[in-house]
């Protein structure tokens, strides 16, 4: 008879706009060896199947990992039409406090694509995290504000407008790509002091993988300020090029495996 390597739990916090989000926390049988937080990509939701393949699988590992919904999105409270970067940022905090509190502070963050970018934004502010790791995610935020304007001119001339993304109608509104363009990744970037694993397709259809190659470059290059031990940190931040994979990893199943495996060996170099 095969034993249960993993358990899930369903779990339930106070978001940064003070909404009920909703979480599943993905966990090893026994007691984690760590704690890590899940940020999903851009109009996702938890239950994308990368998001839940991805945290079983670092589970299995003997990590425990907190997969949750944005507000508006998925299971949890609010209107996506009145989030943005921001509140994306907020959320993401809320989680990593909920996952201190109930649990152990997480000392990774992964993020798909926007929760990538929500990732590195958050990950200087949060002592217990050693290190972030992204999965075809943006090297700016500014790109989707333009995506997204492109897609229906109303977003920018009447103040909203709906879009479909993955066979959905999402309501953009002006508020949000504003605050999108409003952050500087790169300043994020240029100052960010802890390793970075960045997984990215060549062929990825929604992301060109020259936003990996801008990751790579702002992460290493570090600003003239920083001291010595500054840049040694950032010289940890690596690339995994990921070829025939797409941008939600559907394609081929053993990429999902494969991106598990190589975070959950690069997890346990940092806990040491």
């Amino acid at each position: 008879m095969n034993l249960p390597i993993r358990r899930s739990e369903r779990v339930a916090f106070t978001g940064g706009a003070g909404w009920q989000l909703a979480g599943i926390v993905d966990l090893p049988v026994d007691t984690p060896s760590a704690m890590a937080v899940l940020a999903h990509c851009f109009t996702c939701s938890k239950d994308i199947k990368a998001a839940v393949r991805v945290a079983r699988a670092l589970a299995g590992a003997g990590y425990g990992v907190l997969r949750f919904d944005f507000m508006g999105l998925g299971d949890s409270q609010g209107n996506f039409a009145d989030s943005n970067f921001s509140t994306n940022c907020a959320d993401l905090l809320a989680a990593i406090r909920f996952v201190a509190e109930q649990y152990a502070p997480p000392s990774l963050l992964v993020g798909h694509s926007f929760g990538g970018a929500a990732s590195l934004a958050v990950a200087s502010e949060v002592p217990s995290v050693l290190g972030v790791s992204t999965i075809a995610s943006p090297s700016d935020t500014q790109h989707l504000a333009a995506l997204l304007e492109r897609m229906n001119p109303a977003i920018a001339t009447q103040g909203s407008g709906e879009v479909t993304i993955g066979g959905r109608s999402y309501l953009i509104t002006q508020q949000m790509v504003a605050d999108f363009r409003a952050y500087d990744m790169q300043h994020t970037l240029r100052n960010f002091t802890k390793p970075v694993l960045i997984f990215h397709a060549p062929g990825d259809e929604t992301l060109r993988f020259s936003h990996a190659l801008r990751l790579l470059e702002a992460l290493t290059r570090g600003t003239s300020s920083h001291t010595s031990h500054h840049q040694d940190t950032h010289s940890l931040s690596s690339l995994i090029s990921l070829p025939g994979a797409d941008h939600l990893l559907t394609n081929r199943p053993g990429d999902v495996e494969y991106v598990a495996a190589m975070i959950a060996t690069w997890w346990q170099r940092l806990l040491v």
